[in-house]
């Protein structure tokens, strides 16, 4: 008789998510991922197949916790000062006791080689299409040139890659002028 599923697979998803948001993906070993989401290999490689399904799992869980913040951009005010204020809330979401972990997306896309995992890279590029989606149907309402609202969509991404990156090392009121001046010119 099969052994019943003594877990919850959103728990240690959530815990797992944790441990590769702090360590990265390559960081992460398995024994760790065991330890920390408190069952065994066996059991993690029946629900997710690897490492790898694991990743996927909690990328997948961090994009459901940060679509909360996308979802309000999109249905609040479609203006500039929205994005603005979405890299200052985004700040406040990746930080655990008053620590910035920066954006998983972001420390994946970092840790990655292009096409080294390629479902990996897929999930990663698919959500960073869909944020630059976002800030482009914003910046199309007040802008009107159609390669002009590309580059600012484009340059807001990397910018919020570079916020990510940043939110690890600087304080926040070096973060606070960063955001700044990626909006002066606007």
């Amino acid at each position: 008789m099969a052994r019943k599923k003594q877990y919850s697979k959103d728990e240690v998803i959530e815990k797992a998510m944790q441990l590769f948001w702090k360590n990265g993906y390559e960081r992460t070993s398995m024994q760790q991922l065991e330890n920390e989401m408190g069952i065994n290999k066996f059991s993690i490689y029946a629900a997710f197949g690897s490492k790898d399904g694991v990743f996927l799992a909690s990328l997948e869980l961090y994009q459901k916790k940060l679509n909360k913040l996308l979802n309000q951009l999109a249905d609040g005010p479609q203006t500039v000062k929205a994005i603005e204020n979405y890299f200052y809330n985004f700040l406040a979401f990746s930080k655990e006791k008053n620590v910035c972990k920066g954006c998983l997306i972001t420390n994946a896309a970092n840790e990655f080689r292009v096409g080294a995992n390629q479902a990996i890279s897929n999930e990663l590029n698919r959500f960073v299409n869909k944020v630059r989606n976002l800030f482009y149907n914003i910046l199309e309402v007040e802008e009107k040139d159609m390669a002009w609202t590309n580059e600012k969509a484009d340059y807001l991404v990397v910018a919020m890659f570079g916020l990510s990156s940043a939110s690890r090392v600087f304080n926040e009121k070096q973060l606070d002028m960063y955001i700044k001046n990626i909006f002066k010119n606007f």
